[in-house]
């Protein structure tokens, strides 16, 4: 990154029609990023290629090898995904370019004598045969079970929910997990696994669902002894076949699979689904932004595919709106949030820095304008209990040091002063009482009050910051690392710090909100048990977090 900030490019319109309208045949076949990364998108059925059709009775394998998953519960609907791959280490997965008819099955009970409703979608060639098939005219605030078929194929069942009903009187209780930071090289996915039978209603997933890194025969620090991994993993994803087949390698994981049948997943992104401590055009080596768009688009286009998202956060080449509002009943509003692809240049580098005049310039920006808009409005509008705002990077002042002036993190809210003042503004303005931010990204477990004035003490409490630690990125953690008592010091509103992999559960409730925080002892060995390190409760109306 510049060393100094660079204020967003908004995409000059020449950049993004370089990364919209190359050529298809350039964009699914080529390896170099110049010409193999951008495209023009369009649903299928609109005006997508027509593809070949293929019998399914040809399929000689199961293609169901990357599992199950479904996604943005609403009060009537649900977003169920399968990809179609038998061979899930080739670039076509084991499939011709020709599309398949794939059957879908929701029922009221996992051995689907009660069934709720059936139906066919389309496996596209252009989609890598992945499905988002949203499934509507459901019962609000029901679980259901659901599967999919093709040729002599079942795929395995999940598991999946829909919210209750804005009117719904009262609203149930909502136990929801926070989740981020799964780097397959560091470790293996133990906490997944833990989840997948952990009692929650939905999963939100606050970015960094793979990383670009190489990935080496041996997985890295699982140092696998009983299998190889293909070279084509060992080395940084860059095209859109190499994004692609990064997912598949994850989502032939076991305990990622679990965990995305047994849950309905919410998502978000951060920097490693595309390029680390990327920030709207601006890549981490300042690339020239047309080459990084193209890259980007690659991204974007895989993360869609391969994540259960409906077809308003289907990309248009570079750009993509993942932000977006979730409820449960009267109980919460969730107010997604992408605070990766409308940002500011970081300040000053990437890491922890002094903080300069630049970070209070009120110009710079974490959410572009068009969202803080969104996000403030959907305040003022919200008849919730709670408003919660899943996001990725620690939103709470985080000194780093205990000097005077304290290095901070360019690559947080504390690079982005201005934003988070506007954004605790309107908290305050819209009269929201009960405020909680859920974050990723730094592979540790936190837990903020969150400050009118977060340099005085005895400032009010506006809210709460759940910090889920990471499933696997910086392997085996440590109960204390080295700055504990640094960072509890320097900052007398972080009430929790822990450094193992895990996750957090937040259980919202019409008296308050309890957060437990779970973690297991290693990552780099399969096997680690979970245990429930911390809890706290912050109360309606009274947001400050209380152990229990």
């Amino acid at each position: 990154m510049t060393p100094a900030a660079r204020q967003p490019s908004r995409h000059a319109p020449e950049l993004r029609a370089a990364a919209r309208h190359l050529g298809r045949r350039r964009f699914l076949t080529g390896t170099a990023a110049a010409v193999a990364l951008a495209f023009a998108v369009d649903l299928p059925g609109a005006r997508t290629a027509a593809a070949a059709e293929l019998d399914p009775a040809r399929i000689t394998s199961d293609p169901f090898t990357l599992g199950v998953a479904s996604g943005d519960p609403l009060p009537s609907s649900v977003l169920l995904w399968p990809r179609l791959a038998p061979q899930p280490y080739q670039a076509d997965g084991g499939l011709p370019a020709q599309r398949v008819h794939v059957r879908w099955e929701l029922a009221h009970d996992e051995r689907f004598l009660r069934v709720a409703g059936r139906g066919t979608a389309t496996a596209h060639p252009e989609f890598q045969h992945t499905v988002h098939a949203e499934v509507g005219h459901l019962e609000p605030g029901r679980v259901y079970y659901y599967r999919f078929r093709t040729g002599s194929w079942i795929s395995e069942t999940g598991r999946t929910r829909t919210a209750p009903a804005v009117s719904a009187r009262p609203t149930p209780d909502l136990r929801l997990a926070a989740v981020s930071c799964q780097a397959y090289h560091d470790g293996y996915f133990t906490a997944y696994g833990h989840l997948a039978q952990d009692d929650v209603d939905v999963v939100f997933h606050l970015g960094d669902y793979l990383y670009e890194y190489a990935v080496n025969s041996a997985g890295g620090y699982r140092n696998y002894t009983d299998r190889v991994l293909p070279d084509l993993f060992n080395r940084e994803t860059v095209t859109l076949e190499e994004y692609r087949l990064r997912y598949a390698l994850y989502k032939t994981d076991p305990d990622l699979r679990a965990a995305d049948a047994a849950h309905p997943f919410v998502v978000t992104w951060d920097d490693h689904e595309t390029e680390n401590n990327y920030a709207d055009d601006t890549s981490e080596n300042d690339d020239p932004p047309e080459e990084f768009l193209l890259r980007r688009a690659a991204a974007y286009r895989a993360y869609w595919e391969n994540l259960p998202l409906r077809a308003p956060q289907l990309p248009v080449g570079p750009d993509a709106r993942l932000y977006r509002r979730l409820h449960w009943g009267r109980l919460a509003q969730f107010d997604i949030l992408d605070t990766r692809q409308y940002r500011s240049d970081q300040a000053y580098g990437d890491g922890a820095q002094l903080p300069g005049p630049v970070v209070d310039d009120p110009a710079r920006t974490i959410t572009g304008d068009a969202q803080e808009r969104w996000l403030l409005d959907g305040w003022r509008r919200s008849r919730a209990l709670w408003n919660v705002v899943p996001q990725q990077v620690t939103f709470s002042q985080r000194k780093l040091d205990l000097n005077a002036v304290a290095k901070v993190s360019m690559d947080a809210w504390d690079g982005y002063r201005a934003s988070r003042g506007r954004v605790l503004a309107g908290v305050k303005s819209a009269g929201v009482a009960n405020f909680m931010v859920l974050t990723g990204d730094v592979h540790v477990g936190y837990a903020f009050d969150i400050k009118d004035d977060f340099d005085d003490p005895g400032s009010r409490v506006l809210g709460t910051e759940v910090v889920a630690s990471s499933i696997s990125s910086g392997r085996d953690g440590v109960a204390r690392p080295a700055n504990w008592a640094t960072y509890l010091a320097a900052n007398p509103h972080l009430k929790f710090y822990d450094g193992r992999r895990g996750y957090a559960t937040v259980g919202l409730g019409r008296e308050a909100a309890r957060v437990d925080f779970k973690v297991v002892p290693y990552v780099t060995a399969p096997g680690g048990a979970l245990s429930t390190v911390a809890s706290f409760v912050a109360e309606v109306g009274d947001p400050g977090l209380k152990g229990v």
